[in-house]
């Protein structure tokens, strides 16, 4: 019993049941203006849907009266803008009609039931036979009042119905286009890897100065040399410095959306990690070949934050080690590897997040990343196509 009622106690019933009762207003008035062309608002209807606004105008309203929870929401069924093609246009059109043809029962069960429901009370009250249409020529009884109630409940009943019935019919001709829904799908798909990708930037940069600064204050601490003291400590802000930059640069990218990449740091900038790592009390052996400069942009950056990630992985796992690091351009490839000897051999990096991003970084390029023991070593061996397309073997 209360699960038939609950409808009558949502705000959302009495808003559906005025937008219902719109078209019947409008048409109210054309019937006084024409009484001889009743049918004429159908065919204006037709016209008036094929202008690209109206959809947008409709939209708006539906959403405000028929489902107010979905206002504002990207993901609503009932989308609020203009027709964008011919097919939006004619689904707006028969939106018209479909809205104006649910109208006739809520406008006669709103007229006339509660017209009778007052009618039942004034015979009730002895007021003489009634000259309505449903107990017209009924002598006056006192037990009419107790049907009064039941042409409102009969109404609300159409009500409910009526406005179920509008707002599936708006989430069908009013919602998004199969066009449409995939354009939104691709731009969530584009925020997601959006996302991943700065959350990629924070632990790459914020993770790789952490670790360079917590060994510089262990070595500088068990050195007990002013001068390596100095140094550390020269390094340690030199590398906060270039963490905050980074920083800077990604939620720069979280508050304006159309930073270009282009600012974020490639591999030309590679002399820094290097030195920074150095700094940290690691042997670093370079071999860079191949114009750096003349790698593409995405395939620099990534190749960046995969030599950042590997750096900063030697240091957190095994600390100040000899480490070989190869950077090479040639036959339409960039090459990166960083090898250093495992202290404990039974102890090796685990599959953490940023052994799983370098793997990512280089499969989203079409490349491939390996990363684990190799001869008594650990080994992080990613080959890039330059191109982005080809697959590597």
């Amino acid at each position: 019993m209360f699960r038939l009622l609950r409808p009558l106690a949502a705000s959302v019933t009495y808003t559906r049941w005025l937008h219902l009762l719109i078209p019947g207003a409008g048409y109210s008035v054309w019937l006084f203006i024409s009484p001889d062309s009743p049918w004429a608002p159908v065919l204006f209807a037709v016209p008036v849907g094929l202008l690209p606004g109206m959809r947008l105008a409709e939209g708006v309203q539906a959403q405000l009266l028929l489902a107010p929870e979905q206002r504002g929401r990207a993901d609503a069924s009932i989308s609020a803008s203009t027709a964008a093609t011919w097919a939006d246009r004619w689904r707006t059109v028969l939106w018209l009609e479909t809205r104006m043809l649910l109208a006739v029962p809520v406008w006669f069960a709103t007229v006339w039931l509660s017209a009778t429901s007052m009618d039942l009370v004034l015979t009730a009250s002895g007021n003489g036979p009634s000259d309505q249409w449903l107990v017209r020529g009924v002598e006056p009884h006192w037990w009419y009042a107790l049907l009064a109630p039941l042409p409102l409940l009969a109404m609300l009943a159409v009500v409910v119905l009526s406005g179920r019935l509008i707002t599936e019919a708006a989430e069908r001709l009013l919602g998004p286009s199969p066009v449409q829904r995939l354009t939104a799908l691709e731009e969530r798909t584009e925020q997601l890897l959006e996302r991943n990708r700065i959350a990629r930037e924070l632990h790459d940069s914020i993770g790789h100065a952490l670790t360079v600064a917590v060994v510089q204050a262990g070595a500088a601490r068990a050195a007990h040399d002013p001068d390596f003291t100095e140094r550390a400590l020269a390094a340690i802000e030199e590398t906060g410095r270039d963490a905050l930059d980074d920083l800077e640069r990604v939620l720069r990218v979280l508050r304006e959306s159309g930073t270009p990449v282009g600012q974020r740091p490639t591999l030309v900038e590679a002399d820094r990690l290097l030195d920074s790592a150095r700094g940290s009390g690691a042997e670093i052996d370079a071999d860079v070949s191949g114009p750096l400069e003349q790698v593409p942009g995405a395939v620099s950056r990534e190749g960046y934050r995969i030599l950042q990630e590997s750096l900063t992985n030697v240091l957190r796992h095994s600390g100040t080690v000899p480490v070989r690091v190869r950077i090479a351009v040639a036959g339409g490839w960039l090459e990166l590897e960083v090898t250093n000897p495992l202290s404990d051999p039974a102890a090796v990096p685990g599959g953490g997040s940023g052994l799983r991003g370098i793997r990512e970084r280089a499969a989203l390029l079409g490349g491939r990343a390996e990363t684990g023991p190799h001869e008594g070593e650990w080994r992080v061996r990613a080959r890039l196509p330059l191109d982005g397309m080809r697959a590597a073997p």
